[in-house]
């Protein structure tokens, strides 16, 4: 598998744009190899809130943010062309190999991992890059509702630049909103490329799948 692909969450809220992309991974899941993790989107954020609102335990919280990962992924495979559900890494290599999609339920795998804590300093984006480590796969594509890492918020400054290139241990030393905290330390610890574009557009996603230039940041694991 050469690449993981994290299809985030914040991409519901864009539903026509999400087709598009769902679209795009469908048509290139012959030409590329890669797999799938869903983010949480709005299943998550109703995790977030029972934690917050009832003070559900962690442990509870970090599983069940793990099952709303799963939920997603059932609706990204309900709108992707040529995919196919997975709950492990002989599923999906068996899906590669028919040159289907595979989109990866990650909770019976990441549930009892002990590399990703019952925390929501570990998201969606730690777990994609856990099955990166797994499956192989030494770039993570992290497609969210951003065009990448900016020097600062853009939506609150507009003089924010995109960083096009930063090592993760830069961003470790960085507020940024737009990965979860553990992410980098990961990313160091497994020799992983993650790169953050936007699937807003999602001719910038294919691009990067197929080693090309594309407006996006670069997170170098050294």
């Amino acid at each position: 598998m050469d690449y993981v692909v994290k299809i985030g969450g914040s991409l519901l809220d864009h539903p026509e744009e999400l087709r598009r992309l769902c679209a795009t991974l469908g048509g290139l899941a012959t030409e590329v190899g890669f797999l799938v993790v869903p983010g949480g989107g709005w299943f998550a954020d109703a995790v977030r809130e029972a934690h917050r609102t009832l003070g559900i335990s962690d442990r509870a919280a970090h599983e069940m943010a793990l099952l709303a990962m799963d939920q997603y992924g059932l609706l990204l495979a309900d709108i992707t062309p040529g995919s196919v559900t997975t709950r492990d890494l002989e599923g999906a290599r068996e899906a590669r190999a028919r040159e289907l999609l595979p989109i990866l339920l990650p909770y019976s795998m990441a549930s009892k991992a002990s590399e990703i804590p019952a925390s929501w300093d570990a998201t969606s984006d730690s777990v994609s890059a856990y099955v990166a480590k797994l499956v192989g796969a030494r770039r993570l594509v992290l497609v969210k509702d951003v065009d990448g890492i900016f020097d600062k918020d853009p939506k609150v400054d507009p003089s924010a630049v995109l960083l096009e290139r930063i090592k993760a241990s830069e961003l470790l030393e960085m507020e940024c909103g737009c990965v979860d905290r553990l992410l980098p330390e990961l990313l160091i610890s497994w020799g992983i490329v993650c790169y953050v574009v936007s699937g807003l557009h999602p001719d910038r996603v294919e691009r990067v799948l197929r080693g090309e230039g594309a407006r996006a940041t670069i997170v170098e694991p050294y």
